[in-house]
């Protein structure tokens, strides 16, 4: 079950991830083995997450021998969640609850929101203030700012192959000076 903390004042709410122009492209998917490996996850955990509809690609379905599914940024982003809530011991039936919630939300709301778990419930959190109240209960519990997740992947994420639903190719993108250092430190 996922709760709704209490709305507080809009000035608390965290930063926004993606400026209005660089929200991801919706018709950009990874494929299978890419999402797996930036999510974290083993190719058999994506494929019954998405064979039992938890976290079933929203770009493209494979249909048939030989098609590939197609998952978004936004995908990606919910199944390092799912990870991330398995990890901490939360049940499959609250990952779900969890889950159906934050696909209702968008990319920017999603960059808001932090979400805590006892252990048994999943709550959210969109300000500061709400987590204060939630943690004045004093029990035990747990953090995952999706945000933090979004930079996660968003790091990783152009380290692999992208492709259009629509077919478009995409250009390939233009190594930074930075991603270059990085890339060439950790090569040796």
């Amino acid at each position: 079950m996922v709760e709704e903390a209490p709305l507080r004042a809009e000035s608390g709410l965290q930063g926004e991830l993606f400026p209005d122009s660089s929200l991801p492209d919706e018709l950009v998917g990874y494929r299978g083995p890419a999402a797996c490996q930036i999510a974290g996850i083993t190719y058999r955990q994506l494929d019954y997450w998405a064979r039992t509809g938890l976290v079933a690609p929203t770009i493209r379905m494979a249909h048939g021998s030989g098609s590939q599914r197609l998952y978004s940024f936004k995908d990606i982003l919910v199944l390092k969640v799912v990870k991330r809530l398995l990890d901490t011991g939360v049940s499959l039936q609250n990952i779900r609850v969890a889950v159906d919630h934050l696909r209702r939300r968008g990319v920017q709301d999603l960059a808001r929101i932090t979400l805590f778990s006892d252990g048994t419930t999943v709550y959210e959190c969109t300000s500061p203030e709400e987590v204060v109240d939630l943690l004045q209960g004093g029990q035990g519990v747990f953090g995952i700012a999706v945000s933090g997740a979004m930079r996660e992947i968003s790091g990783t994420i152009h380290e692999f192959p992208a492709e259009r639903a629509d077919g478009v190719e995409i250009a390939p993108m233009t190594e930074d000076e930075l991603t270059r250092r990085r890339r060439e430190r950790a090569t040796g």
